[in-house]
């Protein structure tokens, strides 16, 4: 049985550099043409053709965070893998474990094959809302929280992932909910938040009050923080409120395109952007919060955007300007 390699010695938290990979979901939809139903993209592992498309993306950004010199944070196709998502989609809970597990042994497949000469490549198993990730609707208690996305997390934490991350959060009562599930099953997690166009979550809460209510209802047990699914114009300026609340932020995994989630909706294709923007906005974001080691994308982004991440993080943090 496979083991995780950095559970206990998370590489990002000492400083070194992660990239990620793209937004997974609408490569599969507008350039490989599958159908998500539910915008899941786990049912994709239950055919061969769907695991070599998974093999071959991992492939594409271990690839790039060699040449860059860097690691990768190579996250799960989870997102949606969790028991709610899983019942509109046909499946029982005992598939749903099977899914996350096999998610896990394919990232640390090709983490093995990939060999010498790149950094750290740490497994991640990736855990999403229960309801939409634009839409704080029918908010759950923390408690309630807990317990939906605690048999998603045990499951991961008996695989070789390093570590869970929570993505696309948009209510603090759920992130605290999957920061105590992972807690209560000794799993690193680290939870991402995402937020509008001015910076606060859907809920309408400001990044600081989620990382500090957070922080304050767990005892801090989230190894760190992100923010995900938007544009880095429409975050960057949160951080000027910089204190101890901003250095629990390590990682943003940014939208391609400038567009809000309303916008984005509406739209029948993807907005790529700028690839080359959003690789020196991303990595300007360092000369902010210079301890952030979690550098990637989320929606509309592909292998051009995390390159141009690669090429601007190379060249220190202060050496562009947002």
């Amino acid at each position: 049985m496979q083991q995780p390699i950095y559970r206990y010695d998370l590489p990002q938290l000492r400083g070194e550099t992660l990239l990620t990979e793209g937004g997974l979901e609408l490569t599969l939809v507008f350039e490989e043409g599958y159908e998500l139903p539910c915008f899941a993209a786990f049912p994709v592992l239950e055919t061969e053709e769907g695991r070599e498309f998974i093999r071959r993306y991992q492939r594409r950004f271990i690839d790039i965070a060699r040449r860059a010199g860097t690691g990768l944070l190579m996250c799960t196709n989870t997102w949606r893998a969790s028991r709610g998502w899983g019942e509109q989609l046909g499946y029982s809970s005992q598939d749903i474990r099977r899914i996350n597990r096999f998610a896990v042994e394919l990232v640390c497949e090709a983490r093995a094959e990939a060999g010498e000469g790149v950094g750290p490549l740490v497994a991640c198993g990736a855990v999403g809302p229960r309801r939409d990730g634009y839409v704080a609707d029918l908010v759950m208690t923390a408690e309630e929280a807990q317990a939906y996305h605690a048999d998603q997390i045990e499951t991961l934490a008996g695989t070789a992932a390093d570590l869970v991350t929570a993505f696309t959060l948009t209510n603090v009562n759920e992130a605290i909910g999957i920061a105590k599930a992972a807690a209560s099953v000794r799993m690193p997690c680290a939870i991402s938040f995402t937020v509008e166009t001015d910076g606060r979550l859907p809920s309408g809460v400001s990044l600081r009050e989620a990382v500090e209510r957070t922080d304050e209802a767990t005892g801090g047990s989230p190894a760190y923080y992100m923010v995900n699914c938007a544009h880095p114009t429409h975050y960057a300026h949160v951080f000027e409120d910089a204190g101890p609340w901003s250095e629990r932020l390590l990682g943003v995994m940014s939208n391609a395109s400038c567009k809000s989630h309303e916008e984005l909706e509406a739209c029948t294709e993807p907005d790529y952007g700028d690839p080359e923007d959003f690789g020196r906005r991303t990595s300007a974001l360092r000369r902010i919060l210079p301890h952030l080691t979690v550098l990637g994308g989320c929606c509309g982004t592909d292998h051009r955007h995390i390159q141009a991440v690669a090429d601007h993080a190379g060249r220190g943090p202060k050496s562009d300007a947002a």
